[in-house]
Formats: C-alpha cells, sequence, structure tokens
C-alpha cells in the first residue's frame, strides 16, 4: 500500500471516530513525514508500505488490529 492511501485511510478513521489527525511534512528527514492521531505520534516513511511496517505503525498509534482494513 502506498503511503498516501494509508494516511487516508488513518484520516477517514479519525473522522469517524473524532480523533485529531495531522500530517507535517516538515517534521520528518527526506520523504518521511510525522503523523499524529489523538494523543499519539509516529513517523511514517514515504513509498510502498508493507504489512509488517503498516502492523507496526498502527501498534505506534494505539489502534485495534484490523481497524484500517
Amino acid at each position: 500500500m502506498k503511503r498516501d492511501q494509508f494516511l487516508s485511510r488513518l484520516r477517514r478513521h479519525a473522522r469517524k471516530n473524532g480523533l485529531a489527525f495531522g500530517v507535517v511534512k516538515s517534521r520528518g528527514k527526506g520523504s518521511h513525514v510525522t503523523v499524529t492521531l489523538g494523543a499519539r505520534r509516529t513517523i511514517v516513511k514515504g513509498g510502498e508500505l508493507k504489512p509488517g511496517y503498516i502492523a507496526l505503525i498502527v501498534r505506534q498509534l494505539g489502534l485495534p488490529g484490523g481497524v484500517l482494513k
């Protein structure tokens, strides 16, 4: 899955659950961006995201496992 597609799913989840969502491009290095979901924050790389990496990001943001499918 591409990063933009993943961020779109995160944004949709945040909207449905009333969570704050933000993407800060200036807080990343190179193609990385900082993603904020509610009170949690993590870094997401650019390009193609493998399923294991997506699971890591979902866990860091404190979401249930299958929430973005």
